[in-house]
């Protein structure tokens, strides 16, 4: 008897105010699986704040409870408050989808799972009209 296995895939993000954008991203991501599992990471507040010199508009619980009510998303996880590789090894993935402009925490991230035992295929997904559905915009538009 054949077993329904899902292929983990993890992606990470901010995720402030959810727009067509992000739903584009999840549904990349969920396309590099036959059968996805999708597990999405939330920034949290000081690492937004560290990464990009600014707090988020929604703090990291509001994100999450938006993200997991994504019928796109299987599981929603707040990111590492110190470190960022132990949360990511206990959701253990078999992809890691990035978003076209992450580059926070990416450079040795195979190697340093590898290294804790997570064998992890990395693939970079496409930006999806980014003139226009980017949190940034739409920050300065509800100003």
């Amino acid at each position: 008897m054949k077993r329904n296995l899902k292929t983990r895939i993890m992606v990470f993000g901010t995720f402030d105010i959810l727009h067509k954008g992000h739903l584009n991203f999840f549904k990349q991501a969920r396309a590099l699986a036959k059968n996805p599992f999708l597990i999405v990471s939330i920034a949290r507040d000081t690492n937004v704040k560290k990464i990009k010199g600014q707090k988020p508009t929604l703090n990291q619980h509001q994100r999450l409870e938006d993200v997991e009510t994504c019928r796109l998303v299987d599981r929603g996880v707040l990111g590492g408050a110190k470190a960022y590789l132990p949360h990511i090894i206990k959701e253990h993935p078999s992809i890691i989808a990035l978003g076209y402009d992450q580059t926070a925490y990416v450079d040795n991230l195979k190697r340093d799972l590898g290294k804790a035992g997570v064998k992890v295929i990395i693939r970079r997904l496409k930006a999806y009209k980014p003139q226009i559905h980017k949190s940034s915009l739409y920050k300065k538009k509800s100003l």
